[in-house]
């Protein structure tokens, strides 16, 4: 394997993996019919609700209507950005078209959102307030471009975020390998080294998704 061969789809007999990876964490965070909760739901729950209380804590009534949307896109990020750290699996959003294509329409909403509550309001956002007059052509360009370059940033956050872990790990686990047959002693160092840059991998995977929801939530804040 080549060193970005992790981030192409593996196939078995013609299948690609990637739709039973998609699919598994679906069917194990879906919940049955009993009448008592488990544990396992009982700390998803407790999970979601403390996020959703972190990030939609500073939004109004009309910007809390989004909570579903916002919790929704939380789950399906860590998901995705964990789902990468199993075998025969890819992390969907390593690709930077994956990420365009889920932070654009939503900046997006959050925009226009803004324009149809408050025009006014977001119109003055690209002019602070006692501004000369000579700067505020300059103002109006650098604040238009800073407001469209919001989604790209987005973006390739995550995108670059979790391709350098990954990468970091395929190199640690291929420099384990050969010190195995040449260096016993130093591959376990490397190898506990690696088992804890997986469990930081986890963290970081984790993280990210809740940084992608919490800046989306702040978007959403300034146009409410």
């Amino acid at each position: 394997m080549t060193l970005f061969d992790q981030f192409s789809i593996s196939y078995l007999l013609g299948t690609p993996l990637i739709i039973p990876a998609l699919l598994t964490p679906i069917l194990l965070l879906m919940s049955t019919k009993r009448l008592m909760p488990n544990r396992i739901h009982s700390l998803i729950i407790w999970s979601v609700k403390t996020a959703a209380k972190q990030i939609l804590t500073p939004l109004n009534h009309m910007g809390q209507t989004w909570t579903k949307l916002l919790m929704t896109l939380l789950i399906l990020l860590i998901m995705m950005n964990t789902m990468g750290l199993f075998p025969y699996t890819f992390t969907p959003t390593t690709q930077l078209s994956m990420n365009i294509s889920l932070a654009l329409p939503l900046w997006l909403a959050t925009v226009l959102k803004g324009l149809k509550l408050h025009p006014n309001m977001a119109m003055a956002h690209l002019v602070p307030e006692g501004a000369p007059a000579l700067l505020i052509p300059a103002l109006i360009t650098i604040e238009t471009i800073s407001l469209f370059i919001r989604p790209v940033a987005l973006a390739v956050r995550l995108t670059a975020n979790l391709t350098a872990g990954h990468l970091l790990i395929h190199l640690i686990s291929t420099a384990t390998a050969v010190l195995v047959q040449t260096l016993p002693a130093l591959s376990i160092f490397t190898l506990t080294l690696l088992f804890l840059l997986t469990a930081l991998e986890i963290a970081v995977a984790m993280i990210q998704a809740y940084v992608f929801t919490l800046l989306l939530s702040l978007y959403l804040e300034e146009n409410t």
